[in-house]
């Protein structure tokens, strides 16, 4: 896709609108010339009629073509400005969250924000002003051509001067600070997010001081960037005027000269020296147009650095048809790999998830269970083996369709800032009451949430920081479970929980699934006696599977698990009892 083709009509009309209005004030300041010289002559009125007339003309006409150039000019750019946003958002769902692993949170909004933003500003404030431009110097050196041509050479040295010259040294200029605008931009703002998330963990340590000196002197080398670039652009404004005054001065010697000569009537000597002042104001613009470019450029190259990684995953360009339901989800011998990884993160792995089969995997950290999700879910391509639905190979269907069947209730579930309710809502925006009381009935919510003053229309703040850690799982698991998906992983729910309270969550998380497909990633054994089987990972590979009384009472790894468990849970004597 071309971005700006479908407003390009816009930005034509804008281009001449915008010349229509420095064209106006040009001829306003010409007829004003010629009119206040004519008429220090005392002609009858009527010699004047038309100047007068012209001179009214161009100073309406003036604000009214510049008030279009600004409508028709943002239209377009606003236009093409959420195009662009939409590309980048659907980009970045191909991408994340497997894709963007090398970018912080903080620099990678700079770059979705600021960085989108400032594409805008080519069309403001490179594109258009260097039409309207154009278009104003072809009607200037037209006009001092017909009265004066050595005029109109003195005008083309100055306008060559403010339109290549003085750009040219502002673009040398400013080049290197506008190159660390927006990083430093970036940096500031991955400072300032990391901050404002880690706040209470730095009071409490006694380090928020220290963070904070850090972010005023991030904040300290964004100013100087901008302060530079700033200087820059001072600098260019100052020659361009200064070029533009000397032509004014060229003119007037080259029109002094006509009129000596007898080439020029004295009555449009003013017109030769005011017209370059007119045409100053379009010239005036032009040595900013380098730096914006500049800077567009630069925060384009940052977006694009984003939106040119490879995605992790290739959706098909004929999905197959989703097939019916009951499902049955397959893998056989699937390997995977992260992006950028050496090894596969799972190496023939084998896995079966019939209609209503509910599924546990365990393993230590890095064995492979969220990159199993993550495959599941179609954020990550197989590298080998396949995944099937019903027999379909998942990468020939489209992701999104996959997602409609197989929904994901994870460790780190997002909570919105707005109410229970609307964050519940979110699985599924037309269901009724009696569906919503069911799903949070079925979480063990439903009296928490009649108990409290506002009910469903309670705020839970910020990533759920008013609520505690087991309602926040609660409450992303009554969302996945409105949704009423055919096939539900659960990943890590109990993760940030204490272990009271993870045990007791993971027990209503599999009473809630009694019945339905359902795979739980988890670190905790205790609960697992209500699963069909237990599947064990370690380094990628299935180690261990059954279910858990027979695993727990054969040696392997899982009963290793299962007695370090027993042992933190209960002490020393707890191993004793689970052995």
């Amino acid at each position: 896709m071309v971005f700006g083709r479908p407003a390009r009509g816009r930005f034509a009309l804008a281009s001449l609108a915008g010349g229509a209005a420095l064209g106006s004030g040009t001829g306003l300041l010409a007829t004003s010339a010629w009119l206040i010289s004519r008429a220090a002559q005392h002609p009858p009125i009527l010699f004047l009629t038309v100047a007068i007339v012209g001179v009214r003309t161009f100073g309406l006409a003036r604000g009214v073509a510049r008030y279009a150039e600004r409508l028709l000019s943002h239209s377009g750019a606003f236009g093409v400005l959420r195009e662009l946003r939409i590309a980048v958002w659907q980009r970045l769902e191909r991408i994340a969250p497997a894709g963007l692993p090398a970018y912080r949170s903080g620099d990678l909004l700079a770059r979705l924000v600021a960085d989108v933003d400032a594409q805008q500003d080519l069309f403001l404030r490179v594109l258009v002003p260097s039409a309207v431009a154009a278009l104003v110097y072809a009607g200037a050196l037209a006009l001092l051509a017909w009265l004066l041509p050595p005029a109109a050479l003195v005008l083309l040295a100055g306008l060559l001067t403010t339109t290549v010259a003085v750009p040219w040294l502002a673009g040398r200029t400013g080049r290197r600070a506008e190159r660390r605008v927006a990083p430093a931009r970036g940096a500031l703002s991955t400072a300032v997010v990391d901050l404002l998330r880690s706040m209470p963990d730095l009071i409490g340590c006694g380090a928020a001081d220290r963070r904070l000196v850090r972010v005023a002197a991030l904040d300290r080398e964004l100013i100087r960037a901008e302060s530079s670039s700033a200087g820059a652009a001072g600098l260019s404004a100052g020659l361009a005027t200064l070029a533009g005054g000397l032509t004014v001065c060229g003119a007037l010697v080259a029109g002094v000269a006509g009129v000596r000569a007898g080439v020029l009537d004295g009555v449009a000597l003013a017109v030769v020296v005011l017209t370059p002042l007119a045409t100053h104001e379009a010239a005036g613009a032009l040595p900013q147009v380098a730096q914006q470019a500049e800077r567009v450029r630069r925060s384009a190259d940052r977006v694009v650095d984003v939106l040119d990684r490879p995605a992790p995953v290739r959706e098909p360009t004929a999905p197959e048809l989703l097939p019916g339901p009951p499902y049955t989800l397959r893998v056989h011998r699937l390997r995977a790999a992260w992006p950028g990884a050496s090894a596969p993160a799972l190496d023939g792995v084998d896995l079966e998830l019939r209609p209503g089969r509910r599924v546990a995997v365990v393993g230590p950290s890095g064995s492979g269970k969220s990159t199993l999700v993550a495959v599941l879910l179609r954020f990550l391509d197989p590298t080998g083996g396949r995944v099937t639905l019903n027999g379909t190979d998942v990468t020939a269907l489209a992701g999104d369709d996959v997602r409609r069947v197989v929904k994901l209730c994870a460790q780190d579930a997002h909570l919105f800032d707005t109410t229970i309710g609307e964050n519940v809502l979110l699985a599924r925006r037309s269901a009724t009451p009696e569906e919503m009381d069911a799903a949070l009935a079925a979480a063990r919510l439903l009296d928490w949430v009649r108990a409290l003053p506002d009910g469903l229309a309670t705020r839970v703040g910020e990533h759920g920081s008013r609520i505690s850690g087991g309602q926040r799982q609660r409450i992303a698991l009554s969302r996945a479970l409105l949704a009423d998906p055919p096939v539900l992983l659960l990943d890590e729910p109990a993760e940030h929980l204490d272990t009271a309270t993870g045990d007791t969550l993971t027990a209503d998380l599999l009473a809630a699934t009694a019945g339905r497909t359902t795979l739980l990633v988890t670190h905790r054994l205790a609960m697992l006696g209500a699963v069909d089987e237990v599947v064990v990972l370690d380094g990628g590979r299935v180690v261990q599977r059954g279910t858990h009384a027979h695993l727990s009472a054969v040696p392997g790894p899982y009963r290793r698990m299962w007695d370090i468990e027993c042992w933190a849970d209960r002490g020393p004597e707890g191993a004793d009892l689970a052995g």
